[in-house]
C-alpha cells in the first residue's frame, strides 16, 4: 500500500516509517482494496506522558477511514491506529458484502 507519512515539528528516523508502513501493509489481509493511506506524526506541546500523536487516514473505494491515537511513543500509537483501522475495515467490509 502506498502511504504517505508526515511529520509535525520533528523529523522521523527510517526505522520509525518503516515500522509504520510495515504495520499498514497487515491491514490488506483484511481487506485488499485499499487505495492508499496518509499518517500524520505530531508531537504534542502538552507535558503529559502520551505526548505523541499518530492521525492514519486509509482511504478505500467509497470511505475514507480515520484513527488518531495518543501514547507515550510513536510505536505504540501507530499499533492502536491500526488496530482501530482493523476493526473499521472488517466492517466496511462486512458492510459491502452486505450489499
Amino acid at each position: 500500500m502506498k502511504v504517505q507519512m508526515q511529520s509535525v515539528h520533528f523529523t522521523a528516523d527510517q526505522k520509525l516509517l518503516d515500522f509504520i508502513q510495515k504495520r499498514l501493509d497487515k491491514l490488506e489481509t483484511f481487506y485488499d482494496r485499499i487505495v492508499e493511506g496518509e499518517v500524520i506524526m505530531r508531537l504534542n506541546n502538552n507535558d503529559g506522558i502520551h505526548n505523541k500523536t499518530v492521525e492514519v487516514k486509509i482511504f478505500v473505494p467509497g470511505a475514507t477511514l480515520f484513527s488518531q491515537e495518543d501514547s507515550n511513543s510513536f510505536e505504540a500509537a501507530a499499533d492502536a491506529a491500526a488496530e482501530q483501522l482493523k476493526k473499521q475495515l472488517i466492517r466496511h467490509k462486512e458492510k459491502q458484502v452486505a450489499h
